[in-house]
């Protein structure tokens, strides 16, 4: 402990708060904007921080600031301990929702964002006018290490019925959604109704927004022992509505997806002819915030907005 002390005493502790932010954004300006520091203020105190940690930590790359080794090694105890801090400071007066102004961090596809976002905060600006959420896009099924570091509160998403979720994460189903296909208005092959046959003959877009290699329903049709073929592959689903409105091609998707996409592009939903288990979209949060008013009052606001 006394050692631990000493390398503390050597350091501003203040410093630390720099060097979460110009991690997070990249960037000297943008991390002083955040800090309500001067760039100058800022490459100042990163100076500082740099000599007490014998370190180059960042290195500009482009108009980027690249991360060392080091300073990999030392964000995720460093946005543990700040987070930590927070909430202890912030217990010290129980949490009001309708007059705080803390920020939430959430991280979510663009699927979810713009499919059950909008109603959830639409029904915080009526609860909690001041607060503020960050909306950062989920680089991973479940972001372990960021729920873990503290550097998001929240992710959206899901897992597979045979994913095992690390130690430490909880996760709250939200809702289920049943899936259906879309396709455009006037596809010259399917009309009223879509039979298995129809479906397998045509070829097929698929969002994979972890860029993996296939989609979720190709494995409901591996246990049918039955195969589509899949002629594009999209990180995001913000232009899928557009490219089955002006192709042959069709795409699976939850219910509540393709009714907010049918209002964007000329789309028909079509029941899927063969079964598929729901589709639930979960909240997953690190059990270390449990206990904090804060977490606990977002999380059940969230569970309580059904889009």
């Amino acid at each position: 402990m006394n050692n631990i002390h000493a390398s503390l005493r050597r350091l501003d502790l203040n410093l630390l708060l720099v060097f979460d932010a110009v991690y997070r954004h990249r960037s000297v300006t943008v991390a002083a904007d955040e800090l309500a520091m001067s760039a100058s203020a800022l490459s100042h105190a990163l100076a500082r921080l740099r000599q007490s940690l014998a370190d180059e930590l960042f290195v500009r790359v482009g108009q980027a600031m690249r991360p060392t080794v080091r300073a990999e090694q030392l964000a995720v105890p460093i946005a543990g301990a700040l987070r930590q801090l927070s909430d202890g400071l912030a217990e010290t007066g129980r949490f009001d929702p309708a007059s705080s102004d803390r920020t939430f961090v959430i991280s979510a596809t663009d699927y979810t964002s713009f499919a059950v976002l909008p109603r959830f905060l639409a029904h915080m600006q009526r609860l909690a006018p001041r607060l503020r959420f960050r909306i950062v896009y989920a680089s991973e099924k479940v972001a372990v290490d960021e729920l873990a570091a503290g550097r998001i509160d929240f992710a959206l998403g899901y897992t597979e019925g045979d994913d095992t979720l690390p130690s430490g994460i909880d996760d709250f189903d939200w809702f289920s959604d049943q899936y259906v296909v879309i396709a455009r208005r006037d596809h010259p092959r399917i009309h009223c109704t879509l039979s298995l046959d129809a479906y397998l003959a045509e070829r097929h877009v698929v969002v994979t927004p972890w860029n993996e290699t296939r989609g979720a329903i190709d494995y409901v049709l591996d246990r049918l022992a039955l195969r589509r073929e899949v002629a594009v592959q999209l990180p995001s689903v913000l232009a899928a509505p557009f490219i089955i409105a002006d192709t042959e091609l069709i795409m699976t998707v939850p219910h509540h997806a393709a009714q907010a996409l049918s209002g964007v592009a000329p789309v028909t939903l079509y029941p899927t002819p063969f079964a598929i288990p729901p589709y639930t979209l979960k909240v997953y949060c690190h059990a270390k915030h449990a206990r904090s008013d804060a977490h606990a009052w977002l999380r059940q606001a969230l569970l309580n907005t059904v889009p």
